[in-house]
């Protein structure tokens, strides 16, 4: 069953409300991981928008480009694959962040516990997330979906080795919404319009 599917019909449902009318010490819910992390992402201000084909992934990068008028504006990208892998694509990048309102990357994982992000250095070289554009598009799979921040760590150091890289960090907090506006871990937090690319890998 994919991941649509869970989200739109399939499957046991659980609902937001459920999840969030739990208190932060009871034991998880058994949800599944995409469903979780779609949840928690979501509650955090970020846009999510799932493809099962590179097609769509293009579509859907062209919505977001004509959605915010960003047609003359370039990609700031610091992974360079992702030049070629977008090539075919109307779109201009960058290696100068002060020249761009987006930064296009990819990521390590997808935290479900939390709905963030998890990066490092392969992604963001030195630069800290408040330094980057205020505007983000991750392109991500979802083999990438992990259950914790502990795992997703795991799953770095088996896939690098001793040359774990450095600059470990995660984006949680996106826009203010109706559901995370009052959250006080987001007071001073470097807030992202963030959009995700998920494509179905699986």
């Amino acid at each position: 069953m994919g991941l649509l599917d869970k989200l739109f019909g399939g499957g046991k449902k659980v609902s937001k409300e459920k999840v969030e009318a739990r208190g932060q010490h009871m034991p998880e819910l058994n949800i599944p991981v995409d469903e979780k992390f779609t949840i928690h992402f979501k509650k955090n201000g970020g846009k999510f928008l799932y493809c099962d084909s590179f097609t769509e992934i293009s579509e859907a990068l062209k919505n977001i480009v004509n959605e915010n008028n960003w047609e003359d504006d370039p990609f700031f990208v610091i992974d360079t694959t992702l030049e070629e892998e977008f090539a075919e694509e109307a779109i201009a990048f960058t290696r100068k962040s002060k020249d761009s309102k987006v930064f296009f990357t990819r990521c390590e994982h997808l935290i479900a516990q939390n709905g963030s992000i998890l990066v490092c250095s392969n992604q963001l070289m030195e630069s800290k997330l408040n330094e980057l554009p205020a505007n983000v598009i991750v392109f991500a799979s979802t083999s990438q979906l992990v259950e914790s921040i502990g795992e997703g760590l795991k799953k770095i150091k088996k896939k690098y080795g001793h040359s774990i890289p450095a600059n470990i960090t995660t984006i949680k907090h996106f826009q203010a919404n109706r559901d995370n506006s009052d959250d006080f871990l987001t007071y001073g937090s470097s807030s992202k319009n963030l959009y995700l690319l998920l494509l179905e890998d699986l």
